[in-house]
């Protein structure tokens, strides 16, 4: 009798680490977000979602009002369609603008929502025309190399080089001429 309730207890406790291991891997694939609150969906395009996936948080003042619902590629408009679950409980103005904004420097990515001032409210399937794309953490990089070469081209020609020290020159002469009316 006292084997049988040590079997229990084990299995009980078998189950639960097996449980608590399920949870954890579902919060860290962030597939815990499921809700059966009810929704509606927004669609809206992108040039480009970055590293944007299904599930990613749609936030409004730090505040996750929705999920990422699906991302296609539209072959028409060559941009990617982006589709939205919002929850029912949050009410946004029809000319509201989306963006998508990183989690700190290298964090995860998510679309951040800014409400307009329009009077009527989205409803489901409305599209969202404002948007702004991701920030490639690559082609700013690329970017600032690219200007950084084409201006150290045009100065090191000398032309400010040289003007820089003609300032300096009459800046130290001009001082030479104090310290010397300073001495009479």
């Amino acid at each position: 009798m006292q084997r049988k309730s040590l079997d229990v207890w084990v299995g009980m406790f078998v189950l639960l680490g097996a449980a608590a291991i399920l949870f954890l891997a579902m919060k860290a694939g962030n597939l815990s977000s499921f809700s059966l609150t009810p929704t509606y969906q927004v669609i809206s395009k992108f040039d480009n979602i970055g590293g944007l996936k299904p599930q990613a948080p749609v936030k409004s003042a730090g505040v996750v009002v929705g999920r990422v619902a699906d991302i296609r590629f539209d072959d028409k408009t060559f941009q990617a369609s982006v589709v939205l679950n919002l929850d029912s409980a949050y009410q946004f103005p029809k000319d509201s603008s989306l963006k998508i904004l990183t989690s700190g420097l290298l964090g995860e990515q998510y679309i951040g929502i800014s409400p307009g001032g329009d009077v009527k409210n989205l409803a489901n399937g409305d599209k969202v025309t404002s948007t702004q794309s991701a920030i490639v953490l690559e082609d700013l990089i690329s970017q600032f190399l690219y200007s950084k070469a084409a201006d150290g081209g045009a100065n090191g020609s000398g032309g400010n080089n040289g003007s820089n020290g003609s300032s300096n020159s009459s800046n130290s002469g001009s001082g030479s001429s104090n310290s010397g009316s300073g001495s009479k």
